[in-house]
């Protein structure tokens, strides 16, 4: 049962492992960007927040899309929180998208509204 155990983990560890990107210096380059929004709740019902992580330079926006691709939402980011009422909003699936001051998505991602 041990060695069952030992060659289990020995598996385990080569196969998670083996997909690791590293480039010619042995730097590992499969880094994930920090997170710059979270968002909260979801599913969401009457609103939802999304807060940065660090402070964001004037002139980023903060756009939501719903499923069919619609712009049904957008605001100027201003501080390190913005709630969105989502009264008038339709049941189902958005998108939201942070972009900077030149139109570049910073950071996006999607989140439910259930009413």
């Amino acid at each position: 049962m041990k060695k069952i155990y030992i060659i289990a983990l020995s598996i385990i560890f080569i196969t998670s492992t083996a997909f690791l990107a590293v480039d010619g210096n042995g730097v590992d380059t499969d880094v994930q960007p920090t997170k710059i929004v979270y968002f909260y709740p979801n599913p969401a019902s009457s609103f939802i927040n999304f807060e940065y992580t660090k402070p964001l330079e004037k002139g980023y926006t903060l756009q939501l899309y719903n499923f069919i691709g619609k712009k049904v939402y957008e605001s100027v980011v201003s501080g390190s929180k913005t709630t969105i009422t989502l009264e008038g909003f339709y049941r189902g699936i958005y998108i939201f998208q942070l972009r900077n001051k030149s139109g570049k998505i910073i950071e996006s991602g999607k989140f439910q509204i259930v009413k």
